[in-house]
């Protein structure tokens, strides 16, 4: 079995190893780079294998120095900021009575634990399509009084069921996430000094995510829900870190048993067939696998049996994602299963 490399300043790059199918890995990276319209089009694909960088593909107007949308993949990097304000002992998952807002009435009951399981019980409309019925369309790009403050929109709507009772998938809870780890941080009202130093010195700096740029609403609010833009490769260190259980080489970044807590089930959801943890998707199709994923057909691939990190971003509707899946599963079960899973210290077990 081959030894698995760290990431430096740049990844190691090396051949496919000989018992991947490598055959079967090219034509899948072929039907994708034809940006058929039933896939949509392929902006990057890049494929981490023992630590090595054995593939990557650029499509049109894009090379492996642009900087690409996450959508939501930034809600699991809004999870590992969590993760590592958790382990510091600036929150728990059990916090409740997040925001001054919900203090004197039953909101107050929601947990952070609750918000990352996507399981408030506040109403919500996720929908890209429909700007008429859809409250992501709106808190992203509509003009009303509380647009510009993507937390407050969300905190506003009423609760409609016990929080931890039902799965119901929301951009705006990711964003109040991102309010709760910003007051926790002790941000000014309208700064975003604390959580930018906060992203970089824990987050992006030690895995070496040089390219990584979050965006910000008109208050000084991380958009957790959708906006970091980095390079493939870039985001490929961040599916690194959770291939390795939360460690970057000897240092430890996330919590013992974060990437755990993170992947344990609380819903299937009916759209994609994907589970959902704490903003953290997993797959029937790969068991053991983690997923970041984000709309347009971003995938961060996270497979620790076969020590494989896919990343894949580019620009799709949502019927199509289940073609594109075919794709990208031909490529990662191309890959065998030859490493054990990873525990909670980061040992393969």
């Amino acid at each position: 079995m081959a030894e698995t490399s760290f990431p430096g300043a740049d990844w190691a790059t090396g051949p496919l190893a000989s018992d991947v199918d490598g055959d079967a890995v090219d034509a899948a990276i072929s039907v994708l780079a034809e940006h058929l319209p039933e896939i949509g089009t392929t902006e990057s694909l890049v494929l981490v294998h023992n630590g090595q960088l054995v593939r990557e593909m650029y499509g049109p107007e894009t090379n492996s120095e642009s900087t690409l949308i996450s959508w939501s993949m930034a809600k699991t990097i809004t999870q590992a900021l969590i993760g590592i304000a958790v382990g510091d002992g600036l929150l728990s998952v059990n916090d409740s009575d997040l925001l001054p807002q919900w203090h004197h009435d039953s909101r107050s009951q929601i947990t952070l634990g609750n918000l990352l399981n996507m399981a408030s019980g506040l109403a919500w409309r996720e929908d890209y399509v429909d700007d008429q019925a859809s409250d992501v369309i709106e808190m992203l790009f509509g003009n009303g009084d509380l647009v510009g403050d993507h937390a407050s929109f969300t905190a506003a709507k009423n609760l409609e069921v016990d929080p931890g009772t039902k799965y119901l998938y929301s951009s705006g809870t990711t964003n109040i996430i991102c309010r709760v780890l910003a007051n926790a941080l002790g941000e000014q009202q309208g700064s975003s000094d604390a959580m930018k130093t906060f992203m970089q010195s824990r987050l992006f700096d030690p895995l070496g995510m040089t390219s990584a740029i979050p965006r910000f609403d008109a208050v000084g609010t991380f958009v957790g829900s959708s906006y970091v833009y980095a390079t493939a490769k870039d985001f490929a260190r961040f599916g690194y870190l959770y291939l390795q259980d939360g460690m970057w080489g000897d240092t430890r970044i996330l919590p013992p048993g974060w990437v755990k807590y993170s992947r344990t089930p609380f819903a299937r959801d009916e759209d994609n067939g994907f589970d959902y943890g704490a903003h953290l998707w997993m797959t029937p199709l790969d068991p053991g696998a983690m997923l970041a994923l984000g709309y347009d057909g971003q995938f961060t691939w996270v497979s620790p049996k076969r020590n494989l990190v896919l990343v894949r971003t580019g620009k799709k509707n949502s019927e199509r994602l289940p073609r594109l899946v075919e794709e990208l599963l031909k490529i990662i079960t191309a890959f065998p299963a030859t490493h054990a899973d990873i525990g909670n210290d980061g040992v393969r077990v």
